[in-house]
């Protein structure tokens, strides 16, 4: 469990960096330089990332049942899901009405996975781990919208290097509609996938099975 617990702290602290300390994260970036910035973040996201994968299967090794959620909020879970995929591909299909919008998709998405996790299991591992997930996504989506709220009509391409997970709309890619079918499509289309075979491929655990 400490792996998991380790692995948390590392991904997210670092995804968080933007929430509690933007005025340093931009004079560092400003210091060593963007690319030097990104191969950082990047490696230590990858060490988070890795010790998070490892930790959550040990724990799953000998699981520490907090309670048991009933076979329909299985199901329930997975259908919250649908709109997480949407979502998810809402952040990175220039002009669809979703991201312009709603602003920061990728971390309503992440809520929405998060929630729909905790909501179908009852593991220390799941609430720690989705928990974690969950707390960190509330939190950067207020602090997305602060920075909104001081800089309105940021270019993201200038301001955005996807270190906190917040895709922001961009000015230069009008509303269209085409992008918008195209997003719910894509993400629905996605989400059948894993619901129906890759999850299950992946974890073992089929979220529409009996």
């Amino acid at each position: 469990m400490q792996w998991l617990v380790l692995g948390l702290i590392v991904f997210l602290g670092v995804h968080s960096v933007r929430i509690v300390a933007d005025d340093w994260r931009t004079q560092v970036i400003e210091r060593v330089g963007p690319l030097a910035w990104k191969a950082g973040y990047g490696l230590l996201a990858l060490l988070g990332l890795a010790l998070v994968v490892w930790g959550y299967a040990q724990a799953r090794l000998e699981p520490a049942v907090l309670w048991s959620p009933p076979l329909a909020m299985r199901h329930a879970a997975a259908l919250l899901t649908l709109p997480a995929f949407v979502l998810a591909v809402a952040a990175y299909v220039p002009g669809n009405a979703l991201k312009v919008r709603l602003g920061h998709p990728l971390v309503l998405s992440v809520k929405l996975w998060a929630t729909a996790h905790l909501l179908a299991n009852g593991n220390l591992a799941d609430v720690l781990l989705f928990g974690g997930f969950l707390a960190w996504a509330v939190f950067n989506y207020r602090a997305a919208r602060r920075r909104d709220a001081r800089t309105p009509g940021t270019d993201a391409a200038d301001e955005d290097d996807a270190d906190d997970g917040v895709t922001e709309p961009d000015p230069r890619h009008p509303v269209s509609a085409a992008a918008t079918v195209a997003t719910v499509v894509v993400g629905v289309a996605l989400w059948v996938v894993f619901a129906f075979w890759l999850h299950a491929v992946l974890f073992g655990v089929a979220p529409l099975g009996r």
